[in-house]
C-alpha cells in the first residue's frame, strides 16, 4: 500500500517507461511514413477511432471500477479480522485463565501463527497475477520487499508454536484452517473441563467462526480472478486503439496549420498527440489491473504484514507483555 500523497512523476516514468517507448515508435513510424515518403493513404478516418476511443473508456472504467471494488473488499476484510481478532483475544482471557495462564498464551501464539500462515498463503502467486511484469518486478525490487517472499513460512511458525504442532501444521495443505481448527478443538476442551462456560464458549465459537468467514473471503478475492473475458476484452480493444490512433489523426494534425505560418509543420504534432492519448488510456488500463489483485506482492496490495504485526503487537499488550515487536513501517512510501 502506498502511503504517500502520491507516486513521483519520476517512479510513474520509471514504471511506464517501455510502453513508452514502444508506443512512441508506434506513433512515429506511420508519422515519418506520411510525411516524408508522402504515404497519404495510410490516414484513416478519425471518425472510427473516436467511437472505438469512446467504447474503450467505458470498458477501462469499469474495469477500474471493479478493480476498486475487489481492493477496497479486501481491506474491508482485514479490518474485520482486526476486530476480530482483538475480540477473541480479551474473551478468551478473561474466560479462560487470565493474563499468566499458559493455555491463554498458547492460543494467542497460535493465532499468531494463524495470522502468519494467512498471509503466506496470500502471497503465494497465480499465473494470472500481475507481478510476472518485468515493470511491475523491477519497481518491486528498487522500490520495496515482500516479507513473505524474504522469509521461510516455518521459521516464522517456529516463533509461535510447539515442534509437534508446528510439524502436524506443516504437514497440511491450508496451514490457516488447520489452526483454526486446533483453535475450536482447543475451546472444546476448556468447556469440557469446565473452565469456561457454554455461553462463554458459545461466545467464543461465535468469533472463531467468524475468522473462518474472514480467512474464506480473502481466499475468494485471491483465488478468483477479475473474468478473463472481460480483461481479454479490454486488451485487445486496447491493442487496437493505440494501433490505430495515430493512423486517424494523421489527416487532422497534417491539416491543422493550413492557413498559418505552421502549414506544412503540423504532422509532427501527431507524435506528441497520438502519444499522450494512447498512454492516458493505456496507463489508466494498467493502473486498474495493477490494483485488481491485492493480494499478490504489489505496490497497491493490501499490507497483511503490517495488519498482522499490529494485531500481534495489541494481543501480547494485553497480556501486558513488556518486549512486544516492532511495528511494521513504510520502505519508500510502500506498506507491505
Amino acid at each position: 500500500m502506498h502511503t504517500g500523497k502520491r507516486y513521483t512523476p519520476l517512479e510513474f516514468f520509471t514504471w511506464t517507461l517501455k510502453d513508452t517507448m514502444i508506443m512512441l515508435v508506434l506513433v512515429a513510424v506511420p508519422t515519418m511514413l506520411y510525411e516524408v515518403f508522402g504515404w497519404t493513404f495510410l490516414a484513416i478516418p478519425w471518425q472510427p477511432v473516436g467511437i472505438l476511443g469512446t467504447a474503450l473508456a467505458f470498458i477501462v472504467g469499469f474495469k477500474n471500477n471493479a478493480s476498486y471494488g475487489r481492493i477496497w473488499e479486501a481491506r474491508q476484510i482485514y479490518g474485520a479480522i482486526i476486530n476480530n481478532s482483538r475480540s477473541f483475544a480479551y474473551i478468551l482471557r478473561d474466560t479462560a485463565g487470565g493474563k499468566q495462564d499458559e493455555t491463554v498464551k498458547r492460543m494467542f501464539r497460535r493465532h499468531f501463527a494463524w495470522l502468519t500462515a494467512l498471509r503466506f498463503q496470500l502471497r503465494e502467486q497465480r499465473n494470472w497475477e500481475n507481478m510476472q511484469r518485468q515493470s511491475n518486478k523491477r519497481f518491486q525490487i528498487s522500490s520495496y520487499t515482500v516479507p513473505e517472499w524474504e522469509s521461510d513460512l516455518q521459521e516464522e511458525l517456529k516463533k509461535y508454536l510447539p515442534e509437534a504442532e508446528l510439524q502436524y501444521i506443516l504437514s497440511k495443505k491450508n496451514r490457516a484452517t488447520q489452526l483454526t481448527a486446533l483453535q475450536s478443538e482447543s475451546l472444546a476442551e476448556l468447556n469440557k473441563n469446565g473452565i469456561i462456560k457454554d455461553f462463554q464458549w458459545k461466545a467464543l465459537q461465535e468469533v472463531v467462526t467468524r475468522l473462518t468467514d474472514d480467512q474464506g473471503k480473502a481466499e475468494r478475492i485471491k483465488n478468483f480472478p477479475y473474468p478473463r473475458n472481460f480483461a481479454s476484452m479490454a486488451t485487445y480493444l486496447m491493442f487496437i486503439f493505440v494501433v490505430l490512433a495515430p493512423f486517424g489523426l494523421l489527416e487532422p494534425m497534417d491539416k491543422l496549420g493550413d492557413g498559418t505560418f505552421m502549414e506544412g509543420y503540423t504532422i509532427w504534432f501527431n507524435i506528441l498527440l497520438s502519444s499522450v492519448v494512447c498512454w492516458v488510456f493505456h496507463t489508466l488500463d494498467v493502473v486498474g489491473e495493477s490494483a485488481v489483485n491485492p493480494f499478490e506482492g504489489g505496490a497497491n496490495d493490501i499490507p497483511v504484514t503490517q495488519i498482522s504485526r499490529m494485531i500481534e503487537i495489541d494481543m501480547r499488550d494485553m497480556l501486558d507483555e513488556k518486549e512486544l515487536p516492532e511495528p511494521i513501517v513504510a520502505k519508500n512510501n510502500i506498506l507491505m
